[in-house]
């Protein structure tokens, strides 16, 4: 009795690969003065009744880096239904600085207010940076309608720093050391995980929707204590649910939408995403076989209900654009776009601190249209384009800017091409706290291979 072998369609098939690499940088750098010279510098007149020079002068560093990094990645497909997919990538740029300095003279220190003959100053310094992205998913085709995408992704960044300066300075009668240590670190953790299920309801309608967790913390700290704040920590949580479809009546006509609703418990920022809906469209239409119109919709809305923020953000546009290419000489595209921006947020005064709210509106029309025709002249086909963009806004911030240009290129040979540009920028206000105006002009050979 015989056995058949196995079919090839059945067994597991994977793929992984890894690569590692590094950079080094070296730089090392020295200034001087021989002694037996005086250099006064640029103040000639005495200070607290004498006149300060420098005598001698070396100060030299020295800085070294390395960054390594090591990557990995691997697909395979157990099942012919199955995949499976990861990366992984750890870097480690790491960084020391060594100065230091000898100076000799009659030389002022104002803070202390100190006149000293000599001073000594050594510094040494690292930074050490490793960073680790891990991302893994799969895509499982169940039935033949059904696919199920997931996806996990973590990014892990920790800064750490020290640095270690000591001064020496004094005179005949007195000697003064000063030594630091500093040390500032700062933490970053990002996680996310998404699943996704698409369903082909009909050969026209797909559909989909899906989950998305985030999650992290982040935390900083500078020592010894400066300015306001020495240590803050943060941390985020979020939530996403998520939707859309593609439907597709006629074969000249396409409608695409996708939708997320986003729940927050904390945020890094004020101005994060906090409680927020989101979404897109698209319709795309296909008159005739030189015309297609295109219709876009995008909005956004996000409040954040936290005491001390109270903030609300709505963002829409609507956008039209339209590409004909009548010929094989020439082509038109334009496109125009409306879009509302209105935000609100509370602040504290800087100069009472007490509670203000911060309104900002913005209403904005866009305009963008290039033509481009190909002509032939001689057996000679120069391209040439022209057109530019307007925008024009009013609210909270009125503001113009347009952007006209032309282009032309012209064939010199096969490989060989002349090329020139004009484009002109016109930016202003409506109160005139900003403005420019520019004209520039490029032009130059291309040579092709």
């Amino acid at each position: 009795m015989s056995t058949a072998p196995e079919s090839a369609s059945n067994c597991a098939a994977s793929t992984p690969r890894s690569s590692r690499g590094g950079t080094t940088f070296k730089d090392d750098q020295q200034l001087f003065q021989n002694p037996g010279s005086a250099n006064y510098g640029n103040i000639s007149t005495p200070v607290l009744g004498q006149t300060t020079d420098l005598t001698r002068l070396l100060a030299a560093y020295g800085v070294r880096g390395t960054s390594t990094y090591t990557r990995g990645l691997f697909t395979a497909e157990p099942t012919l239904w199955l995949d499976l997919y990861g990366e992984f990538l750890y870097s480690q740029p790491k960084d020391d600085t060594n100065y230091q300095q000898i100076v000799t003279g009659n030389l002022l220190q104002v803070n202390p207010l100190l006149l000293y003959t000599s001073q000594s100053y050594l510094l040494s310094s690292t930074a050490n940076l490793p960073h680790t992205t891990v991302t893994y998913g799969l895509e499982m085709r169940p039935m033949s309608r059904v696919r199920l995408t997931a996806n996990w992704m973590t990014d892990r960044l920790h800064n750490a720093g020290s640095a270690a300066p000591s001064q020496l300075s004094g005179n005949t009668a007195t000697t003064q050391q000063t030594q630091d240590l500093l040390n500032s670190a700062l933490v970053n953790n990002y996680n996310q995980a998404e699943i996704n299920l698409f369903y082909d309801a009909t050969a026209k309608l797909m559909v989909r929707g899906g989950y998305r967790h985030v999650w992290g913390d982040a935390s900083d700290s500078v020592l010894p204590p400066a300015g306001l704040v020495s240590a803050d920590r943060a941390s985020l949580r979020r939530n996403v649910g998520l939707g859309g479809f593609r439907y597709q009546p006629l074969q000249k006509l396409s409608l695409t939408a996708e939708a997320e609703v986003g729940s927050s418990g904390a945020t890094y920022f004020r101005t994060s995403l906090y409680d927020y809906q989101r979404v897109r469209s698209q319709a795309r239409y296909q008159a005739i076989k030189a015309l297609t119109v295109t219709a876009a919709f995008s909005g956004l809305l996000n409040h954040n209900p936290t005491p001390g923020v109270l903030s609300d953000y709505q963002a829409l546009q609507e956008s039209l654009s339209v590409f004909w290419t009548p010929a094989k000489t020439w082509n038109l595209q334009g496109t125009y776009a409306r879009s509302t921006v209105n935000s609100t947020i509370s602040y504290l005064d800087p100069g009472t601190l007490l509670p203000q709210t911060s309104r900002y509106r913005d209403n904005a029309h866009t305009v963008t249209a290039l033509f481009e025709m190909r002509p032939s002249i001689r057996g000679v086909t120069p391209t040439i384009t022209a057109g530019g963009s307007f925008f024009i806004s009013s609210g909270s911030r009125p503001t113009n800017y347009y952007q006209p240009v032309v282009r032309i290129r012209l064939p010199l040979g096969k490989q060989l091409a002349w090329f020139s540009e004009w484009r002109y920028y016109g930016y202003g206000e409506t109160f005139i706290y900003e403005g420019f105006r520019t004209h520039m002009l490029t032009a130059g050979l291309r040579f092709t291979r």
